[in-house]
């Protein structure tokens, strides 16, 4: 029998054994709580290393204003297609487009808080709309992932153009309607213009759509023809004699009319320029379009004005960092006006007062550097579009008396 004292002695030490197992236990929980924690937590400075040194997506290597001037080829790149994803996501409700704005990145959080009718609203101003149809029509030409929803955010903006135009062929500024002068015709800044350029090819099934069905492709030339007659129609008549046209037309009368305070009722030396070239395109030309350029160059060549140049001293204290002042100069090329009284054929200007003024000089400094108020384009119009749409009219018209 074991003496008491070995008895406790032998219990004592199993206890400690016991105790220092539990503890052990305890610890190796513990550690490997920790290591499993730790594990995590690694994990997760891992993640947000990654997300901190992943670097943002790199910004489109092709500015906005360039979107549609790229060679074909890259309009199957990954680079298009990422803008065309951004594109897609500015598109509003009605179809359309807003105007301003650079779509190479998806909208941010500036431009969806700003609810502005002029920053939000669709619109064919500035080349809105009718830009972004273009685009999402070549990226929608090469296959890909995202061909269906290139191809119907086109279509949806080719039927935004369609249900935009006037039964009377004229298309608004805004749409839907916005109240003020952006209800009338619009041929400002090309923007009629532009419309008709898309449609024409569309109807043509020109490239970028070539993809587009033959039901589309119809309708889209009935509406150019409608737009041709407005344009006829909108043709400015002086003392019997057709001349050019305003940069907006009332949308029941066809009548000139103005627009912002320094864009008052006149004869545009800009916007006809667009115009007739237009007109100038139209294959096969009917005898009413022969007629309405015919009439508009001469208009152009007297309405030429020498003898001048325009200069742009810097002025930093204005926001565009210039004036314009017009200088004397016998052997300065031809300049055009940008509007023209009706009837006089003077060269007329304003500002913010909205009185008509015929001097620059007498337009206040913002308006007078801040506006274009002169230009050259008419020139080219008159020695190179014209001498070369008259050799086709004659080559057409000896293919036709042959027999």
């Amino acid at each position: 029998m074991l003496h008491r004292t070995a008895i406790l002695t032998l219990a004592a030490l199993l206890g400690a054994t016991l105790a220092a197992q539990a503890d052990n236990a305890e610890k190796t929980a513990r550690r490997r709580n920790q290591l499993d924690h730790g594990g995590a937590e690694m994990r997760s400075v891992r993640e947000q290393l990654v997300r901190e040194t992943t670097p943002p997506p790199v910004p489109s290597k092709v500015e906005w204003r360039e979107i549609n001037r790229q060679r074909a080829a890259w309009y199957a790149t990954d680079d298009a297609r990422a803008i065309a994803d951004a594109v897609r996501q500015y598109q509003t409700e009605s179809g359309g487009w807003t105007k301003n704005q650079d779509m190479t990145a998806p909208p941010d959080a500036a431009f969806l808080a700003n609810t502005a009718m002029d920053h939000r609203a669709a619109t064919i101003d500035n080349g809105a709309t009718t830009t972004q149809i273009r685009f999402l029509a070549a990226v929608a030409s090469h296959s890909g992932p995202d061909t269906e929803a290139n191809r119907t955010a086109a279509l949806r903006g080719i039927e935004y153009l369609l249900k935009a135009q006037y039964d009377n062929g004229g298309w608004p500024q805004y749409y839907p309607l916005q109240p003020g002068y952006y209800t009338h015709i619009t041929f400002n800044d090309d923007a009629m213009v532009h419309v008709l350029d898309v449609l024409c090819d569309v109807a043509e099934g020109k490239a970028p759509y070539t993809w587009t069905e033959p039901a589309l492709r119809a309708r889209a030339a009935a509406a150019v023809e409608k737009g041709i007659a407005c344009i006829l129609r909108c043709q400015i008549v002086v003392a019997g004699k057709k001349t050019a046209w305003c940069a907006q037309h009332d949308e029941i009368t066809f009548e000139p009319v103005p627009a912002r305070a320094y864009e008052h009722i006149s004869l545009s030396g800009s916007e006809s320029v667009g115009i007739v070239r237009f007109l100038m395109g139209v294959e096969n030309p009917s005898p009413e379009i022969v007629d309405a350029v015919e009439a508009a160059v001469a208009w152009f060549e007297a309405a030429k004005l020498t003898g001048i140049r325009l200069d742009t001293p810097p002025a930093p204290d204005l926001a565009h960092g210039h004036d314009r002042v017009v200088v004397a100069d016998p052997s300065a090329p031809p300049l055009w006006a940008r509007f023209y009284e009706i009837g006089t054929n003077r060269p007329i200007f304003g500002g913010r007062d909205t009185v008509v003024r015929y001097s620059l000089a007498e337009v206040e400094r913002e308006r007078r550097g801040g506006y274009r108020w002169y230009l050259d384009e008419p020139a080219q119009l008159l020695s190179r579009d014209y001498p070369r749409w008259k050799q086709k009219l004659a080559k057409q018209a000896a293919k036709a008396a042959k027999p």
